[in-house]
C-alpha cells in the first residue's frame, strides 16, 4: 500500500520536447483520481489523490493529497501531502515538501533548488520516525545538470511534453531529486490508443511506459505504464504498475 502514492507521482535531458510552446498557459486546475488494487478475481479501490494547480504571481502552486480508503487503512495506512513551487518561465521547481504520514509513521521532505546555467543543486532535508517515535534529521546536497525536478513537478513537465512530434519508440529523460537520492526517469512512447475510462467512455490517449534508474544505471522500481489525452490538457488518464503482489491502476475522474 505504501507505493500507491509513487504510482500516481512518478508519472523527462538527452530531448526537452516542447516546454517552450506550453510553460506559462496552465490554468488553476485540480485533478481527482482513484486508486485501486488488482490481484486475481480481486480488484477494490484502496485509494483517492487530488492533484491541484493555481497560479500565483510569476510561479505555479502545485499540491497533491493522497489517502487510503478505510478498509486499506487497516493493512496500511496512507495520509500524504505533497507542496511544490515551479516557475511559469522557466519551468523549474524552487521549493518542494513531502508530508507523510505513513504506516503510522511520521517523515517530512524539504527540498530547495538553486541553479547555475545548466548546472542544478539540490538541499535536501529528511526528517524520520523511527520505530520508537524518535524523529531524526538529515541533509544531503544532489546535483545533476539538465531538467531536473522533484516528485510533484515531474508530474506537470510529463504535461508538458509535445508527444505528437515523438516517433513510437523515441524516449525523453529528466533527473529526479527526492529527499535523498536523484534518479533518471526515462519516458518512452509507445503511440496513440484507445482506452475505456472508469465511466465506461472511450478516448483516445498517447501511451507512455517509463522508468527509474538510480546512480550506475541500475533499475530502481518496475516499469509504469500511463495513458495521458491527446488533446491540449493533455491530462493523465489511466496508469498502471505492479507491486510484489498484485498490481496498482490509477483512474482519473472527470468531474
Amino acid at each position: 500500500m505504501k507505493r500507491l502514492t509513487c504510482i500516481l507521482l512518478l508519472l523527462i535531458g538527452s530531448i526537452y520536447v516542447g516546454i517552450s510552446a506550453y510553460a506559462g498557459n496552465l490554468a488553476d486546475e485540480n485533478l481527482h483520481y482513484v486508486i485501486s488494487y488488482k490481484w486475481g478475481m480481486i480488484h477494490k479501490d484502496a485509494g483517492e489523490a487530488v492533484l491541484s494547480l493555481h497560479n500565483s504571481g510569476d510561479n505555479y502552486s502545485l499540491r497533491l493529497t493522497a489517502k487510503t480508503k478505510p478498509w486499506a487503512d487497516k493493512f496500511f495506512q496512507v495520509r500524504d501531502t505533497l507542496i511544490g513551487k515551479v516557475n511559469k518561465n522557466t519551468f523549474h521547481p524552487s521549493n518542494y515538501t513531502k508530508i507523510s504520514h505513513e504506516g503510522g509513521k511520521y517523515g517530512k521532505d524539504q527540498i530547495t533548488f538553486l541553479y547555475n546555467g545548466n548546472q542544478v543543486t539540490g538541499t535536501c532535508t529528511r526528517y524520520k520516525e523511527d520505530k520508537k517515535g524518535k524523529i531524526s534529521r538529515s541533509s544531503k546536497t544532489l546535483r545533476a545538470s539538465g531538467p531536473v525536478f522533484d516528485m510533484l513537478s515531474i508530474f506537470y513537465y510529463l504535461r508538458q511534453i509535445d508527444y505528437s512530434a515523438l516517433e513510437k519508440g523515441e524516449k525523453v529523460k529528466a533527473t529526479i531529486f527526492s529527499g535523498s537520492k536523484a534518479e533518471t526517469i526515462t519516458i518512452r512512447s509507445l503511440g496513440k490508443e484507445k482506452i475505456k475510462l472508469r465511466n465506461k467512455t472511450e478516448r483516445e490517449a498517447y501511451h507512455i511506459k517509463f522508468n527509474f534508474t538510480s546512480e550506475g544505471k541500475k533499475k530502481s522500481s518496475e516499469d509504469i505504464d500511463t495513458w495521458i489525452s491527446t488533446d491540449s490538457s493533455h491530462i493523465p488518464l489511466y496508469l498502471t504498475g505492479s507491486l510484489p503482489v498484485g498490481q496498482v491502476r490509477v483512474y482519473y475522474l472527470p468531474k
